[in-house]
């Protein structure tokens, strides 16, 4: 049987291009379609899929997605969703429309949409995360999209962008921001989960150039309006720390792990991120 509409994906049709000829989509029987006639699947488990021709790949696996999924609901990452959540309040219009660029389970997508009541959002992904990301809120809806290429969105149509851990399309963002939007970055510094870096070698490690590198990337489209830093010691079990590592690109670094090994792990971590919210110019 054809999945419905979501209640959370209609706010968004004018919103929604079609992927092939960049045109607005209108509900069909289960699926949307645009009026050449290219139809875009509703999943069962509530996303649409937007995907066309040949299949982005995902870092993500069934694995990575449990070991966040886990990991997030300790509430450790807690204040990086409010520092975010903060930041989008700033600037958000009453009725504003939120996409999370990289969304995975839509853990910070829903956390926004949890402290703004009037806010919808639309999280776009390639990861099987996604559909824990179309169940992440009722007010938030869900597509599949490799967010390299152009994005599934028309021009000037969204109030705030996030891009919590992911990776960035300057022009992109630019191009489906209205011009009184916000895109809000959040990434890494060099002291982030330094006490698991310190234990596991193979963790990926983060480039001190990679703040430079941001700021040539986005100067050309946008002027950063403010920035904060968010750090803190926060306690691990042993488990959680697993699943720090286990949630990160880490992950496809390393051997899957006997359960009997026994390697000491920190019981207590940095947490370390930059939040920046930043105008079109």
């Amino acid at each position: 049987m054809p999945a419905l509409l979501p209640p959370a994906l209609e706010p968004f049709l004018d919103v929604l291009r079609c992927p092939v000829c960049r045109v607005r989509l209108r509900p069909g029987h289960g699926s949307l379609r645009c009026p050449a006639g290219h139809t875009l699947d509703i999943a069962r488990q509530g996303y649409v899929s937007l995907l066309t021709g040949i299949r982005a790949t995902s870092g993500d696996d069934a694995a990575m997605v449990q070991a966040r999924t886990r990991f997030l609901s300790t509430g450790r990452y807690a204040p990086i969703s409010k520092t975010l959540t903060r930041l989008a309040a700033d600037v958000l219009p009453a009725r504003g429309k939120v996409a999370d660029i990289g969304c995975g389970t839509g853990h910070y997508l829903a956390g926004v949409l949890d402290r703004l009541p009037g806010a919808i959002g639309l999280g776009l992904d390639t990861s099987v995360a996604l559909r824990s990301a179309a169940r992440s809120h009722p007010r938030a809806a869900a597509a599949s999209w490799d967010v390299f290429r152009p994005f599934p969105l028309g021009d000037s149509t969204v109030d705030v962008l996030l891009n919590v851990f992911a990776p960035r399309t300057p022009s992109e963002f630019h191009r489906v921001l209205r011009p009184t939007g916000r895109l809000i970055v959040v990434r890494p510094t060099e002291r982030h989960l330094a006490e698991l870096r310190g234990r596991i070698p193979a963790m990926v490690t983060i480039d001190p150039d990679k703040e430079q590198r941001l700021r040539q990337a986005l100067d050309p489209c946008f002027e950063p309006t403010g920035t904060r830093h968010v750090e803190y010691t926060a306690p691990l079990t042993r488990q959680e720390a697993i699943d720090l590592v286990g949630m990160t690109p880490s992950a496809r670094h390393l051997t899957h792990a006997d359960p009997t090994d026994q390697r000491p792990l920190p019981a207590r971590g940095t947490v370390s991120v930059l939040a920046t919210s930043y105008r079109p110019r």
